[in-house]
């Protein structure tokens, strides 16, 4: 993110200059380089309103996800989804305590819950490890397990509509059929794309199945009275019906997801508190407790927001953006992806506050708007996909393993089917 942020400062700057050197401005009009430094104040200017406006509508989503939190959601889902998980992962012991906080980190990514899912990831990891018989090498469970974490299914994008609600849309959870088709496809494409490059992967070793199974029986004695394994699971019988439900969920988003979406916000709260009240949670005091979470992220977001939308603003100002539009549109048009979205498809592996911002200023704009086909497309890139590179850095980092073996093409490979399944929903819905 370093060098992007720094080459689009100095792009914007060489742009300005060279006008501002071999161009006449019009006579009572900015100079380029006048352009430039204002286009630098105000968007510093709006980058802090933007969060401001974030605050209340952050707040709310996620004093809402505590209240389901508390009231057992999370295990909820995790049971749903074991009977899957022990066939997709045949390598891990289906007591082990991986195998709980895999679950359980999958569980609070389709929730939206970015920051609890990090440390069941970590925790994920950090179990598998100890199935390894090669350490500072990733295992086929590894390398699944992060390719599937990257391309997760997203139920709620809580962080996209309350974004697209403080910029103004109209309908801001218009992406929830959207979403959840593209990480459909990317999901399904990740476990398919790890498990063929595992046969083609030459560090593959024949006897690693055998190895995890032994250590697995030792760490699965000794984690016993660890409560993440200790999550149940329903019958098969009804995890089928509830994969089968959820995937009834795409054509009928597809075809009234303009008529249902008015409904999905008001409808969340009201389900969720229902939910925390059914359960007998405390739900004014976790909703407050969750809303101070959501208070604090707004707030940290600032500094990333001020940073990538004066880059942004910038670019704008110095006509280099408006080049490079016109230049790639005629290409990438062909295709449904607006030239103006190119930087958030390609920024959004990269780095996750980059692309907010990038994402931020693509809808606070006007010409744009977060409810143009555009806008949706956007959206909907930011919410079913990952920040690739910085998962398997901090996931792998945990762990201290160097050798990625095909982990990172098959996470590649479920990123770019996300942006194609983007395309083709948002063209169909919003095109």
């Amino acid at each position: 993110m370093n060098q992007i942020f720094f080459l689009i400062v100095l792009v914007s700057f060489a742009a300005a200059g060279w006008q501002q050197i071999f161009e006449v401005s019009p006579e009572g009009a900015a100079s380029p380089m006048e352009r430039l430094s204002q286009a630098m104040v105000q968007s510093a200017g709006s980058s802090v309103e933007l969060a401001i406006g974030l605050i209340g509508v952050m707040t709310l989503f996620l004093g809402l996800m505590k209240v389901a939190e508390q009231g057992g959601m999370l295990t909820i889902l995790a049971r749903l989804i074991r009977p899957v998980m022990v066939r997709l992962f045949p390598d891990v012991p289906p007591e082990h305590p991986a195998m709980g906080a895999m679950i359980l980190n999958m569980s609070a990514n389709a929730m939206g819950l970015g920051n609890a899912a990090t440390p069941f990831g970590i925790r994920a990891m950090q179990e598998l490890d100890k199935l390894n018989p090669k350490p500072g090498t990733a295992t086929n469970a590894m390398a699944l397990f992060l390719a599937i974490n990257t391309s997760s299914v997203t139920l709620l994008p809580t962080g996209v509509i309350a974004l697209r609600a403080a910029a103004g849309s109209h309908n801001p959870a218009g992406i929830l059929p959207t979403t959840l088709f593209a990480t459909i496809c990317s999901t399904v494409a990740a476990i398919i794309a790890a498990k063929a490059y595992q046969r083609l992967s030459i560090q593959n070793d024949p006897g690693q199945n055998e190895g995890m199974a032994k250590e697995g029986s030792s760490s699965e004695a000794d984690d016993k009275s660890d409560s993440i394994e200790q999550i149940g699971s329903y019958p098969l019988w009804v995890s089928l019906l509830a994969l089968l439900c959820l995937a009834g969920l795409i054509p009928v988003t597809i075809l009234y997801g303009k008529e249902i979406s008015p409904w999905v916000i008001p409808g969340l709260m009201v389900a969720f508190l229902s939910f925390g009240v059914f359960r007998r949670v405390r739900i004014y005091e976790v909703f407050v407790d969750g809303a101070k979470d959501g208070f604090q992220v707004a707030v940290k977001i600032i500094p990333y927001l001020v940073a990538i939308l004066v880059a942004v603003g910038m670019f704008r100002a110095s006509s280099a953006l408006e080049a490079m539009v016109h230049w790639l549109g005629r290409w990438t048009a062909y295709v449904g992806l607006p030239a103006e979205a190119l930087p958030m498809a390609l920024l959004r592996p990269l780095s996750g506050s980059g692309a907010y911002g990038i994402l931020a200023s693509i809808i606070k704009d006007p010409s744009i708007g977060p409810d143009s086909y555009t806008g949706y497309l956007v959206s909907t890139l930011q919410g079913s996909t990952e920040t690739t590179f910085y998962v398997v850095a901090v996931y792998f980092g945990a762990v201290q393993v160097r050798s990625l073996r095909h982990t990172l093409g098959a996470a590649l490979t479920a990123d770019l089917v996300a942006v194609m399944a983007s395309v083709a929903i948002c063209a169909f819905l919003y095109g």
